[in-house]
């Protein structure tokens, strides 16, 4: 008896149906909005540096992470180098990035990223498995002056639990504030701290020798050999150093008064030259950072935010190009906010409090 044939089944005179293999390319979706893809057998298959899956934690040889650091570099997107875009997303200096990368602390689109790599804004970035926004039109960087008083250290931790500038900065949940140099626990004055690792870096790199101008009481008179020796050079431990000006601003006493001018800020460096040709300094003020003046009505403790215009001509001064667009999501104030000096108090030590003790129950007269 012949089988009957499934009425459902193909017709035996017509062409056998394809299986749908396309969607395969397509992740299973139709897009029918898109172009007809070609034949399977047409098909390239892609390169491994085009298409990068983000694989987290893996570790992978020195050509592979090489390959993930600069996968947009191939299609012709802007890129700029690592380490510039982490210091402008205000985590730290240049410098500060380039260990974080040395230390194997940074990831590209899931792979350890190498010092000179090259990313773009469509590359995932990630420090210490966090992500960082990477932006093509970064936002404007914040620039806080602070005065400076004697008795506070410029460093967030400390053994000995001294207090730091830190401190009586407004906190901040995507940057960290970075200090454009250091001043010694015993030195007050302007103290810069910026969200931008590119500035930072210009004016504290010995290569730009931006000047620093300070205001030194010194316990006795200088000569005019002593003069000489300033600013023709005096060794110190650490090699050469000198001012390049120093004028007399006069005192009473035993105690006189000079400006003095020099392009560097090694450690404790103004007073290891007076010391050297034998007086004491009783008293040191920094009054001047490249094109930053100490603010007259700024006293001691206080801080004062610059506005968006004073921010970009001391970009313009730093030889920075500024964001076309500013970030008004993040700060929709941005260009309404005006430089206002704001006073914080010295931070008290937090005293545990003892919980009084509680009065014991009377007991029940028994029954």
């Amino acid at each position: 008896m012949p089988e009957k044939k499934d009425s459902t089944g193909p017709r035996s005179d017509s062409p056998p149906r394809k299986k749908a293999s396309n969607q395969e390319f397509r992740g299973g979706k139709k897009t029918p909005f898109r172009k007809p893809l070609k034949a399977q057998s047409d098909v390239k298959p892609a390169k491994v540096e085009e298409v990068l899956a983000p694989v987290y934690e893996v570790e992978e040889d020195d050509e592979v992470a090489d390959k993930a650091a600069t996968p947009h570099a191939r299609r012709g997107q802007p890129t700029q180098k690592l380490q510039k875009i982490l210091a402008q997303a205000g985590l730290g200096s240049r410098r500060d990035m380039e260990e974080l990368i040395k230390a194997g602390r940074v990831t590209v689109n899931g792979q350890v990223a190498e010092l000179g790599a090259r990313i773009s804004d469509e590359d995932m970035v990630r420090v210490d498995r966090k992500n960082v926004r990477v932006r093509a039109a970064g936002k404007m960087p914040r620039i806080m002056l602070y005065h400076k008083p004697e008795g506070e250290i410029v460093s967030r931790d400390d053994p000995e639990g001294r207090p730091s500038v830190f401190d009586r900065l407004p906190q901040m949940r995507t940057s960290k504030w970075i200090a454009i140099g250091r001043l010694d626990f015993n030195t007050s004055g302007l103290l810069i701290f910026t969200t931008s690792g590119e500035l930072a870096n210009h004016l504290m790199h010995p290569r730009f020798e931006v000047e620093r101008e300070y205001a030194v009481r010194t316990l006795g008179t200088l000569t005019p050999e002593q003069l000489g020796q300033l600013t023709a050079g005096i060794e110190l431990e650490d090699g050469t150093a000198n001012f390049d000006t120093i004028s007399d601003q006069g005192g009473e006493g035993i105690n006189h008064w000079y400006r003095v001018v020099l392009r560097e800020g090694r450690n404790r460096e103004v007073r290891r030259m007076f010391e050297a040709v034998g007086l004491t300094v009783s008293r040191l003020m920094r009054v001047r950072f490249g094109a930053i003046n100490l603010p007259p009505r700024l006293k001691r403790g206080q801080t004062m935010e610059l506005d968006p215009v004073q921010v970009r001509q001391i970009l313009k001064w730093a030889g920075i190009e500024a964001p076309a667009i500013a970030d008004k999501q993040s700060r929709p104030d941005e260009e309404k906010r005006v430089s206002r000096i704001r006073s914080h108090p010295p931070v008290a030590p937090a005293v545990a409090s003892e919980k009084p003790a509680r009065r014991p129950r009377k007991s029940s007269p028994s029954r």
